[in-house]
């Protein structure tokens, strides 16, 4: 490919990650092109500056192919730009939804090198190992085979003293395809390596397993961690869920149906609850009521023929019921809800109506952040946004979980005051 058809091609694929194409047709496309684009811009900058200046150097020079070059230099440094203010992005919405003086209640205060771009892991980006990460894989937490596995992550040197706190992760994939393997692995082994008990599930999918076989192995993977993962040196009272996209859906639906018995065939007795939600880029309008062109589209054309393999108009409750925006009640756990502006799968306005649902029902706290210039999967492996986003989650989790074992500890002096 010549000098001039490369520049086109990056000049393409850096005017669709600035914006990106509409419609429903080319969502997909349009995602695949923009989330690489975006995520990998300071190497696509990198390649495009060099490839100029070779060409600029040799005897025969085509100004328009480098014209495109400048013009796509300056939007590829935009989007680097727009990935390192999710720093700032983050943090605003963690000090507006919690206070500003939330960070006190953290182990430690992060230091600017906590907070600073790690240039390094950007070297390697599908590199996602961590030495510090022990994990023991594919334990069944039900009897559904490969798809009812899961696999445990756990600081190398040992859980700390007391107990852990548990992160359960749940993988996304259009509710057809996905391995726990796959996602949230730079979320993980961070946590991981800082003293958290991590699990990653599979849970059965669609066409084969239509919905609700999948909140079901959700429902009943959280019923198995309060069981059992006190083996692992992860406290069993302490469960935060997290995913994105399909994985998204499940975690935010997961956390307002606690306990539902309609959902907990054969477990119905079980704590199924979960201590906070941190679901990204998820979809949260299965029925279509928020109005958007989009999330009725997604019902009719997605959800109904290959995800719940019926239509809106014969069973509409099916669809409400697997919507998290109404299944809302002042009863919800905290949230941290996460979503790209430029998500072309899973229209941004779901993800508004969502928190703000949250906002007027929910007795608990909630925290949005909305990523300027992000696509859909934007936390899948490292980058420069992906860093900034689990350093920022990192916090609320700490946050929570000091914050709910204050709770405890206050709760037990009340109960049982201590006298002189």
């Amino acid at each position: 490919m010549g000098f001039l058809r490369r520049q086109v091609v990056t000049a393409a694929l850096t005017a669709n990650a600035l914006r990106p194409l509409p419609g429903y047709r080319a969502a997909v496309p349009s995602f695949f092109a923009g989330w690489l684009t975006t995520e990998l811009a300071p190497h696509v900058l990198a390649a495009t500056a060099a490839d100029a200046v070779a060409h600029a150097r040799g005897s025969r020079r085509d100004l328009r192919g480098l014209a495109l070059a400048g013009l796509s230099t300056a939007g590829l440094a935009y989007l680097v730009r727009q990935s390192r203010q999710v720093r700032e992005v983050a943090e605003d919405a963690l000090s507006d939804a919690l206070g500003a003086d939330y960070r006190d209640v953290l182990d430690e205060q992060p230091t600017p090198a906590d907070l600073a771009v790690p240039w390094r892991t950007l070297v390697y980006p599908f590199r996602m190992k961590s030495a510090g990460v022990h994990v023991e894989r594919n334990i069944a937490y039900n009897d559904h085979g490969r798809r009812g596995r899961l696999d445990v992550y756990t600081p190398a040197g040992g859980v700390p003293d007391g107990g852990a706190p548990v992160l359960l992760q749940v993988h996304g994939g259009a509710w057809t395809i996905g391995n726990k393997d796959q996602q949230g692995l730079p979320l993980m082994n961070h946590l991981a390596a800082k003293g958290w008990v991590c699990v990653a599930i599979n849970y059965r999918l669609a066409p084969r397993d239509p919905f609700p076989a999948h909140i079901i192995d959700v429902k009943q993977a959280i019923a198995w961690i309060k069981e059992h993962i006190a083996d692992y040196g992860g406290d069993p009272s302490y469960v935060a869920i997290t995913g994105g996209s399909a994985g998204g859906h499940l975690t935010a639906l997961a956390a307002v149906t606690a306990d539902d018995k309609t959902w907990q065939p054969g477990f119905e007795d079980a704590d199924t609850s979960v201590s906070c939600a941190v679901p990204h880029y998820g979809v949260y309008d299965f029925a279509g009521s928020t109005g958007l062109a989009s999330a009725e589209q997604m019902r009719d054309r997605f959800l109904a023929p290959r995800v719940l393999h019926q239509r809106w108009a014969d069973d509409p409750e099916a669809f409400e019921a697997a919507s998290p925006l109404l299944r809302v009640t002042a009863d919800a756990p905290d949230f941290f809800v996460l979503h790209g502006a430029h998500d072309s799968l899973v229209d941004v306005g779901q993800a508004r109506l969502f928190v703000e649902r949250l906002r007027e029902v929910s007795d608990s706290s909630v925290v949005y952040a909305e990523l300027p210039g992000a696509q859909h999967a934007f936390d899948v492996f490292p980058s420069i946004r992906s860093s900034h986003v689990v350093r920022a989650i990192d916090r609320y989790l700490h946050w929570h979980w000091n914050t709910w074992r204050a709770g405890l500890d206050h709760d037990e002096q009340v109960s049982d005051p201590v006298t002189t």
